[in-house]
C-alpha cells in the first residue's frame, strides 16, 4: 500500500496541469455505493447550482454536510471536488457541493451570500431537519467561518441553523490586505466585515479547525487565532496542526487514494 501511495504521488506530480490531476483523483474516487445528483438550482445564475453525493444505502437520519471549495474569491469548480463528494458519502454523510459566484463577476459579501443562499436551499430540499455541517477549505473555509459567525447570513444564529463547522486551512484575519487584487475583492467598506475572526466572540456552533504547519498559503497562526477566540467566547473549538502538512494536500487527503 505504501508503494502505490507513493506511485500515485509520481503520477500526480508529473501530470500536466492541475485538470490532469484533478480528474485522476476524481475517477479514482468514483464508486458504485454512491448516488450522484448534479445541478441542482438555489437560484437563476449559471453558478448557483449545487450537486449532491447520497450513500446508496444512506441512514434516514444521515447529517448533511456542506463543502464550500477555495479559489481564492475567483476560481474553483463543484466538479473538481467530486472526490470529496464521494469520500463524504462513503462515511455514511449525505454530502452537498455548491458553486458559487467568484471575482470578478462578484465581490465580497456576494460569494458569501450566495453560499449563504445554497445552505437554505440544501437545509430546504436535501437536509430535512437533519443535522447540517458546514466544511470549507482556503477561501470557502473562510466563507463557511462566516455563516457560522456571523448571524446576518443565516437569519438569527447560526447555531439554530447548522451543527458545526470544519475549516481546512482557512484565512479568518488576513487584513491588512497587501494585494491590489484583494484590495478589490474586499472593498474597503466593507472589509472589517470580511473577517471571521471579528465574530468570534458571539455564540457559535461546535468548530473543529484544521491546518498544515507547512502551509504557505495561509498561514496556520489563523486557525490558531481563531481557536483561541472562539474558546475564549465560551464555545466549543478544537484546532489540529499537522507537521508537515501544507495547502493543498490537507484537503487532497480527504480523497481515498491519498489518504495514506
Amino acid at each position: 500500500m505504501r508503494f502505490l501511495n507513493v506511485l500515485l504521488f509520481v503520477v500526480l506530480i508529473v501530470l500536466p496541469g492541475c485538470g490532469g490531476v484533478v480528474g485522476l483523483v476524481n475517477s479514482m474516487s468514483d464508486t458504485d455505493a454512491v448516488a450522484v445528483e448534479t445541478g441542482r438550482a438555489y437560484g437563476s445564475e449559471p453558478r448557483q447550482r449545487y450537486d449532491v453525493y447520497r450513500p446508496v444505502r444512506a441512514a434516514d437520519d444521515a447529517p448533511v454536510v456542506v463543502f464550500l471549495y477555495g479559489g481564492s474569491w475567483s476560481s474553483g469548480d463543484r466538479a473538481m471536488y467530486r472526490f470529496v463528494g464521494n469520500a463524504l458519502a462513503e462515511q455514511g454523510f449525505v454530502a452537498a457541493i455548491p458553486d458559487y459566484r467568484v471575482y470578478p463577476q462578484v465581490r465580497f459579501p456576494q460569494f458569501v451570500e450566495d453560499a449563504a443562499r445554497a445552505v437554505a436551499a440544501i437545509r430546504r430540499e436535501v437536509a430535512g431537519g437533519r443535522p447540517v455541517v458546514l466544511v470549507g477549505h482556503s477561501a470557502g473555509a473562510q466563507i463557511g467561518a462566516l455563516l457560522a459567525l456571523d448571524e446576518r447570513y443565516l437569519g438569527g444564529t447560526a447555531c439554530g441553523t447548522i451543527s458545526g463547522f470544519v475549516g481546512i486551512a482557512g484565512p479568518y484575519d488576513f487584513l491588512p490586505l497587501t494585494s491590489e487584487r484583494y484590495r478589490r475583492i474586499f472593498p474597503e467598506a466593507t472589509r472589517d466585515q470580511s473577517q471571521p475572526i471579528n465574530f468570534a466572540g458571539g455564540r457559535a456552533p461546535a468548530s473543529l479547525l484544521l491546518h498544515g504547519s507547512s502551509d504557505g498559503t495561509v498561514a496556520a497562526q489563523d486557525s490558531r487565532d481563531l481557536a483561541q477566540a472562539l474558546q475564549a467566547a465560551g464555545n466549543r473549538a478544537e484546532l489540529r496542526i499537522y507537521d508537515a502538512v501544507g495547502h493543498i494536500n490537507i484537503v487532497g487527503a480527504i480523497a481515498s487514494p491519498l489518504r495514506g
